[in-house]
């Protein structure tokens, strides 16, 4: 049996691509995937509006869905909100990120958020995670088995894409992904750089795999709009980049992943 995801990220309601977001309506409608995972930057800057677009657009997607909040998710004009209640608006919409991982039939998911209202540098978009988070994300995967596809999400790449538009520049990512390399989670998926990829972590037996998402905006770093498909197998995962052409979405770009064999 395959399993299909839909891995959107960067969709930046307030600033989306609205054709291709009605685009992306229609595929899940036609395709209907088991999961959508939103991996951040729902809004494009964390206004009310926004966020209630958003959650009325994913909550009529023809798939269930799972959302992980961005940089761009707090509120963006308001310094004293990003610092005392950074995540209330996207929580309002969207719940507490959960500490148990999301499971499904083969598959297990662990949401992990790696932005922050504030931090003590100029540029407070870029990402951060604690070793007390990548050490809960582990804990709350553990429970999966009988060859489950065990994933993190989160927004910001733990480790920068190879000839990236932009840097992650996440505080304690390297570790983090050292720390999942070595729990043997299988994908970590994200977004932020508006630009897909694939690649393997360093560390651990080198089949835990970064897998980052495009964007739904109109914010365009030099790669398709678009987001990416991810079919899951006994022995394989493939993930298609889908980049939008105007009318309908095709594959730009595709990866094949050996999975591990599951522990008898």
């Amino acid at each position: 049996m395959t399993l299909r995801l839909a891995h959107l990220s960067d969709i930046h309601f307030g600033g989306e691509n609205k054709p291709a977001v009605a685009g992306v309506t229609r595929w899940i409608a036609e395709h209907r995937p088991d999961l959508a995972i939103i991996t951040g930057d729902v809004t494009r800057e964390g206004a009310p509006s926004e966020f209630a677009d958003a959650r009325i657009w994913i909550k009529g997607l023809a798939a269930e869905s799972l959302v992980v909040p961005g940089n761009h998710d707090t509120p963006y004009f308001s310094l004293m909100r990003r610092l005392f209640a950074p995540w209330k608006r996207y929580e309002r919409h969207f719940g507490e990120l959960p500490r148990e991982a999301l499971r499904r039939p083969g598959l297990a998911i662990a949401s992990v958020n790696t932005a922050r209202g504030v931090q003590l540098r100029a540029n407070w978009s870029k990402g951060a995670i604690a070793a007390h988070q990548a050490a809960r994300a582990i804990q709350a995967l553990a429970p999966a088995t009988g060859g489950a596809l065990k994933i993190v999400a989160c927004h910001h790449p733990l480790i920068e894409m190879i000839g990236g538009p932009m840097s992650g520049a996440v505080h304690g990512g390297r570790e983090a992904a050292d720390a999942f390399a070595e729990a043997e989670i299988d994908l970590v998926l994200t977004g932020h750089v508006h630009a897909p990829f694939a690649l393997p972590l360093p560390g651990g037996d080198g089949r835990t795999w970064a897998v980052g998402a495009s964007t739904l905006s109109v914010r365009e770093r030099g790669a398709p709009i678009g987001f990416n498909c991810i079919e899951v197998e006994a022995g394989f995962v493939h993930v298609t980049a889908l980049a939008w052409t105007g009318s309908h979405f095709e594959p730009w770009r595709t990866w094949a992943i050996d999975r591990r064999a599951p522990v008898a």
